[in-house]
């Protein structure tokens, strides 16, 4: 049987219809007409008499050119909350009173990490779940640091335990997030990119809800699996769900009209070319390491191979501004700035999830519902490079 939710009072919501009514320059029956209800209605919901329907409040955000959370949102109640701190401390955090941080909650603890790590252009569209209140993570208890972390929440917590933090290198689990939200209004989704290692490994430590990541084995030709039985078992690999994202096309990139005439694996090694290389454990650096040795060269034979870009984007902007001329990626994000691309191969990303997830957090089943929409995979197939046929295939581990 269903949980049952109690009716949030209206003294819990910030209304915003009037003023953004108001800056739109509409009269409350221009508004009412083009949203389909009575003038009194609006009149009404502008005086909190009452909150308007999901369908009601989705018309109301359509004709004002919002979201619905622009219009009506819960108000922050400044709860303070303890959680772990995950992430690199700043110096000038020490002297900052306002980190803002993104809040997730992980079984029995909240996980907290700096909303800078999402970077640079997402640290100024992704807003925070809360700020950092004192503590010093790093601090020590006996021999171990500490991690626990003070933080005064900015949303209602209710709110922030519905997000569903993901690790890996697929920025598209953002556009995934907004397709969840049409099944789950208040659901969000935070993707912190990292290596597919990296991002199995912070799954193991129960930092984030799910883990992508695309790893070819170079034997069986199988995307995945082999590597998560090798880097699961012993760690109850039984209790763990692989969900296909979706198939996507890496290769090399390369700049716009492949200046230094790039064709091959083999061209990395050549004078006057640059690598820009993902870091240790990326399934990106995994795939050319393998090409490298299958064609007899080393790291030595590549000039730029030590130098690293988080991220497939990250990538593909440096060899953009003419930082490098060439690094391993997707070709989405080779479309994305305007550069060429030399497909290697095609290989699978998936998502692995712990099973009991599926079941204490209701938006992980949300989402995966939403992936398999046939709108969400038309729309990431437009990105370039990516193939949604087994998008939502389950796949088991089962035994090594």
């Amino acid at each position: 049987m269903g949980e049952r939710h109690r009716a949030e009072p209206i003294s819990n919501i910030d209304n915003n219809l009037k003023a953004l009514r108001s800056a739109k320059g509409l009269s409350q029956n221009n508004l009412a007409e083009s949203a389909q209800i009575t003038r009194q209605a609006v009149c009404a919901i502008e005086g909190n008499h009452y909150l308007p329907t999901t369908a009601v409040a989705l018309r109301l955000a359509g004709v004002l050119g919002c979201r619905v959370e622009d219009l009506f949102s819960l108000r922050t109640t400044g709860e303070i909350i303890t959680g772990e701190f995950i992430g690199k401390q700043e110096q000038s955090d020490a002297v900052r009173t306002s980190v803002r941080v993104k809040v997730a909650r992980v079984e029995d603890r909240y996980v907290v990490r700096p909303v800078r790590a999402l970077g640079e252009l997402l640290a100024y569209t992704i807003p925070a779940d809360g700020l950092l209140m004192g503590g010093e993570p790093g601090a020590r208890i006996g021999d171990k640091p500490d991690k626990r972390i003070r933080v005064q929440l900015l949303r209602d917590r209710r709110i922030i335990e519905q997000e569903i933090a993901i690790a890996g290198c697929d920025p598209a689990v953002f556009l995934a997030g907004e397709y969840l939200r049409r099944y789950k209004e208040t659901a969000t989704v935070v993707g912190w990119t990292m290596g597919s290692r990296a991002a199995l490994e912070s799954l193991k430590r129960r930092e984030v809800h799910m883990a992508g990541l695309h790893i070819l084995d170079g034997k069986t030709g199988e995307s995945n699996i082999p590597y998560l039985r090798r880097h699961l078992w012993g760690h109850d690999s039984l209790d763990y769900l692989v969900v296909t994202f979706a198939a996507w096309e890496e290769g090399l990139i390369v700049r716009q009209g492949n200046p230094k005439g790039i064709r091959k694996i083999e061209d990395l090694g050549r004078r006057g070319v640059t690598l820009i290389n993902r870091e240790e454990g990326a399934g990106a650096r995994h795939l050319l390491d393998q090409r490298l040795e299958r064609e007899g060269m080393g790291r030595g034979d590549v000039r730029g191979y030590d130098m690293t870009a988080e991220g497939h984007f990250q990538v593909a902007r440096r060899i953009a501004e003419g930082h490098a001329d060439v690094g391993v990626g997707v070709r989405s994000a080779a479309n994305l700035f305007g550069l060429d691309f030399i497909p290697l191969q095609q290989a699978r990303y998936d998502l692995v999830v712990p099973k009991p997830y599926l079941t204490t957090h209701p938006g992980i089943g949300n989402l995966l519902e939403a992936i398999v929409s046939r709108q969400f995979r038309t729309e990431i197939e437009a990105l370039g490079g990516y193939d949604t046929t087994e998008t939502g295939k389950i796949r088991q581990l089962g035994p090594q």
